[in-house]
């Protein structure tokens, strides 16, 4: 009779126990399973910039590598040398890191980047080679740098927009939910190694 009162009595507050390890569980896995559309496209834009970009990177190398090889235009392997700085440029900017952004504060802002993409392309469409030995080159300089003034014009105008002030809250919002995440998470741990030291007492 003591047992069924005993044991009566424990039922409850183990369903107490595995109801709120559910809602945390489920709380975390709702948090976890929100994803924002808008970061996804800003994210899958900045990788094909920095694709394009180091596709500008190659052409300007092999045209540069042409100029010196051949000796036939030394000012243009130079130029080429430029714009392969500058396209490097662009793709660091694109990771946004820290350190980079530090000093260079202009590359903040997408304004400040479209410039530069467009800058770069039109110095990767420059100066041309039309011999008929090159023409793969030629179509090369051209993909690249309509690509990259593509990208450049959409982050003008992304920046005239503010769009990126948009971009900058959501991601607070992502960082601020990731934390919630791992919070939660703490405290389930928590909670499953506190049950488990109060089973080995009442054992």
């Amino acid at each position: 009779m003591a047992r069924n009162i005993n044991n009566t009595s424990e039922n409850p507050e183990n369903s107490q126990r595995s109801s709120g390890s559910g809602s945390i569980s489920s709380s975390s896995s709702r948090l976890r399973a929100r994803t924002d559309p808008f970061l996804v496209v800003c994210r899958c834009f900045s990788l094909v910039t920095s694709l394009t970009a180091i596709l500008c990177i190659f052409v300007n190398a092999l045209s540069a590598y042409r100029s010196f090889k051949n000796g036939s235009d030394i000012f243009d392997g130079i130029f080429r040398c430029y714009a392969i700085v500058l396209a490097i440029f662009v793709v660091i900017a694109e990771t946004e890191w820290s350190f980079f952004i530090k000093f260079s504060k202009v590359l903040q802002y997408w304004a400040g980047r479209g410039m530069l993409q467009i800058f770069v392309a039109v110095m990767t469409r420059a100066f041309p080679n039309y011999s008929g030995e090159q023409e793969y080159l030629v179509i090369l300089q051209n993909v690249a740098s309509y690509l990259l003034l593509a990208c450049g014009i959409v982050y003008v105008i992304s920046g005239i927009l503010c769009i990126e002030f948009l971009k900058r809250a959501r991601q607070k919002e992502e960082t601020s939910r990731d934390q919630a995440v791992k919070d939660l998470e703490e405290l389930e741990r928590r909670r499953q190694e506190l049950e488990a030291l109060l089973v080995e007492n009442t054992v």
